[in-house]
């Protein structure tokens, strides 16, 4: 099963250990041309590895260059990246690298950014979403090309909501007052990861804590997690998940299982959920009493929420992630830019149907035909042991949100030059302890506001 939790994993790996040991590597030249390439993908596992190797010899016959796909785990990337640039061979190409990691190779100078942003530039910038390419550029500068994204989304049963007469939980009000009302007959109310050992309890809480306004570090660059919008954020996350959510720790598989058992109202998860509510992967198959005469019934009878709003912000936000193409400072320059337009362009729908659900494309399409790729998403296939078009299960309508989330998303410290630290921060799971030991009792939403405050100051301080 794809893991969500391994792309943050890896970032917060590359930013504890990158600085200190990619940084003296970063002088290895250019490879001679040959006309090969090497490119690493993060897209590991063995169905996609086959699904790219089509398109890479595709690639290959258009092209005449040999490329060498190798498939990565992406918790090994730091150390792997590290060992290859010491023994002068960094690949050519890295695809599917998450935000932090390719701030993190920016930052010990080890991308090609002249090389991305010609392909950005020869594929059009006017054909990417826009919000895509501002969290993974430095100001004109391109550190990748961007490719997908998948987002973190709240899922609720429509149909239990109807029957109390209640609002879609797009706010925080909606939200608490869904969980209470709604949080007996052993249902609970939210389904919310408490696990203070698992990233994923980060990326749930950020979702959440972006929805107020709350920040990893403000504008003047110090860290923010103990600001009025975060201590509300807190409080909220506690009320949700230790007041009406499920007794014990729980964890990015236990959320789910709680929800497909039919025993949550509500969960916050990423988009990667979307094959499985719809009963299309064996492995992970809805379980709830519905369920066995229709795989479908949680998916017919479940409501998604894409942007949520605190009562601290604006406007709704969302949490994200962004996956781009990086070429190395040692790459083959032409060859490698040959070779990420092609899977940017002609190969690009077989790269994202690979995993549609959790994988939009940040590219919309061409200059000569502009909704090429959205459109194309829409029909991709989804599920593992079933499989049927994303728009077969899925409404026009929610298609449209989850597409038009890619402009709403937002990341902790990204676009404040933070990167290193946001790795850092997942690497350490400050935030996740500070949660856990607040939904277990153990500290008050203050105290965990200001404790999280205080460790991710000790990083940030580690990291200059």
């Amino acid at each position: 099963m794809w893991s969500r939790r391994s792309r943050a994993l890896a970032a917060g790996l590359a930013a504890t250990l990158g600085v200190g040991l990619m940084s003296g590597c970063a002088a290895q030249g250019k490879s001679s041309p040959d006309n090969k390439i090497t490119v690493w993908s993060l897209e590991n596992l063995t169905p996609r590895m086959e699904a790219t190797k089509k398109i890479v010899t595709a690639f290959e016959k258009e092209t005449g260059v040999q490329v060498k796909l190798v498939g990565v785990d992406e918790g090994q990337l730091p150390q792997l990246m590290m060992s290859a640039a010491a023994a002068g061979t960094l690949p050519d190409v890295i695809g599917g690298v998450p935000l932090a990691p390719a701030w993190q190779m920016y930052t010990n100078g080890l991308l090609d950014t002249a090389a991305t942003g010609k392909v950005v530039d020869n594929l059009g910038i006017g054909t990417f979403n826009g919000n895509a390419l501002g969290l993974t550029s430095d100001g004109t500068i391109h550190l990748g090309v961007p490719s997908d994204a998948w987002m973190q989304i709240l899922v609720y049963r429509k149909d239990l909501f109807a029957d109390a007469g209640l609002a879609a939980p797009d706010s925080y009000a909606a939200m608490l007052q869904a969980a209470k009302s709604l949080n007996r007959g052993g249902i609970s109310g939210m389904s919310l990861a408490t696990d203070p050992s698992d990233v994923f309890t980060q990326q749930s809480f950020e979702d959440l804590a972006l929805a107020n306004d709350c920040r990893l570090v403000g504008s003047d660059g110090k860290v923010a997690l103990d600001s009025p919008q975060c201590r509300q954020a807190f409080t909220t996350y506690d009320q949700l998940a230790a007041d009406y959510g499920a007794a014990g720790t729980q964890s990015v598989d236990s959320t789910r299982a709680t929800y497909f058992a039919g025993r949550s109202s509500m969960i916050v998860w990423s988009t990667f959920l979307l094959d499985e509510l719809a009963g299309l992967r064996a492995d992970a198959l809805p379980s709830c009493a519905q369920c066995a005469k229709n795989p479908q019934y949680l998916s017919d009878n479940s409501g998604i929420v894409t942007a949520l709003k605190g009562p601290g912000a604006a406007k709704p936000a969302q949490f994200g992630e962004i996956a781009s193409w990086m070429i190395t400072r040692a790459a083959e320059t032409g060859a490698s830019e040959k070779f990420v337009e092609y899977m940017m362009s002609t190969g690009y729908e077989g790269w994202f149907g690979m995993a549609a659900e959790g994988k939009i494309p940040v590219r919309n399409g061409t200059a000569t035909d502009p909704d090429k790729y959205r459109e194309a998403w829409r029909a991709s296939d989804i599920g593992v042991d079933t499989k049927k078009p994303l728009q077969s299960v899925y409404s026009a309508t929610l298609l449209d949100e989850l597409a038009a989330g890619v402009s709403n998303m937002q990341r902790w410290g990204i676009t404040e030059g933070q990167g290193a630290l946001v790795g850092a921060t997942i690497g350490e799971l400050p935030i996740p302890k500070a949660v856990g030991a607040m939904t277990a009792g153990q500290s008050s939403p203050e105290q965990a506001a200001r404790e999280a405050a205080e460790e991710v100051t000790a990083l940030q301080k580690s990291l200059q």
